[in-house]
C-alpha cells in the first residue's frame, strides 16, 4: 500500500492510544465514558489488518480501515468514523497516492460520510464541529495555492477552534443530548478525536 498512507494510519493509531484516557475522561462527563477505549481498540484492530507490504490501492486501504472501524469501535463512533473512511475510499478510486488534491477530496468525502450517517450540523456538539471547519480551511488554503502542509495546519487550527466552541453548545445528538443544558461547558469527545486524527496526519506531512 501507499507508504505515506500507511504512515498516516500508524500515526493516527498511535495518537489515539496516547490520548485514550483523555478521550475517555471527556466522555465520562457527557457520554458513556468509553470513547477513548473504543477508538483505541478500533485502531489496534486497524493496525493488525493493514500492512505496508499489502498490495492495496489507496481506495482499498481506506475501505479496509473503514470496515475495521465499523466492526470494532463501539457506540456511535464506529459507524461515523467508519462511514468517513468508506466515503473517502469511494472518492479516491481513481487516485494512486496522497497529494494536495487528494487530501482535499478525502476531507470533503469524510465530512460527507459523517454528515450522511449522523445527520448532524455544526453546533450540534459532534465530530462535525471539528471536521467541517477543518475541511473549509484546507480547501480554501489549497485553492489559494498553499502547500498541503500549510493547508493542514490551517485545518488543524480551525478544528481546534471548533473543538473549543463545543464547550458552548447544548448537545443535540447521542447520549450527551440527554443532558440538555447540563452539556454546556463540556468539550465534545468526538470533535476532540477528530482534531487528534487531523493533527496526526499533519505531523506525518511535516516529516
Amino acid at each position: 500500500m501507499d507508504a505515506l498512507l500507511y504512515e498516516v494510519i500508524s500515526e493516527m493509531a498511535h495518537t489515539i492510544q496516547v490520548n485514550k484516557e483523555f478521550l475517555t475522561e471527556l466522555d465520562r462527563e457527557i457520554g458513556d465514558g468509553d470513547h477513548g477505549i473504543n477508538m483505541a481498540r478500533g485502531f489496534t484492530h486497524v493496525m493488525n489488518k493493514v500492512n505496508l507490504e499489502d498490495e492495496l490501492s489507496l481506495s482499498d486501504a481506506l475501505k479496509k480501515v473503514g470496515m475495521t472501524i465499523i466492526s470494532t469501535v463501539g457506540g456511535a463512533s464506529g459507524p461515523l468514523y467508519g462511514s468517513a473512511f468508506l466515503k473517502a475510499a469511494m472518492a479516491v478510486r481513481e487516485k494512486t497516492e496522497l497529494s494536495g488534491e487528494v487530501l482535499d477530496i478525502l476531507l470533503k468525502a469524510s465530512l460527507e460520510g459523517v454528515q450522511e450517517r449522523g445527520k448532524a450540523v455544526q453546533g450540534d456538539k459532534t465530530i462535525i464541529d471539528a471536521l467541517e471547519p477543518a475541511y473549509v480551511a484546507y480547501t480554501t488554503a489549497f485553492a489559494l495555492g498553499q502547500t498541503p502542509i500549510e493547508g493542514m495546519k490551517k485545518a488543524c487550527e480551525a478544528a481546534y477552534e471548533g473543538v473549543e466552541s463545543t464547550k458552548l453548545f447544548v448537545a443535540k445528538k447521542g447520549r450527551a443530548s440527554y443532558l440538555g443544558m447540563r452539556s454546556i461547558g463540556h468539550q465534545d469527545p468526538g470533535a476532540t478525536s477528530t482534531l487528534l486524527l487531523l493533527q496526526a496526519l499533519t505531523r506525518v506531512l511535516e516529516r
